[in-house]
């Protein structure tokens, strides 16, 4: 058999394992948040969006 080439009879053959325990996988819901998350903003909508405007123009001069 050349490199690339395969027996069609092994691809037949081949077992897996399916069998999977509930424990191996991860607690997602373990660290769930339970609560509220509040911003106070204290920068008025034009200073955003002059501060995002001073970012972009800067990213530009480091590109």
């Amino acid at each position: 058999m050349g490199f690339g080439s395969y027996d069609e009879s092994e691809q037949e053959n081949q077992e897996y394992d399916t069998d999977f325990d509930d424990d191996d996988g991860l607690d997602t819901e373990g660290d769930a948040h339970q609560g509220d998350v509040e911003f106070e903003f204290t920068a008025s909508n034009d200073e955003l969006l002059d501060r995002l405007k001073d970012i972009k123009e800067e990213e530009k001069q480091n590109t």
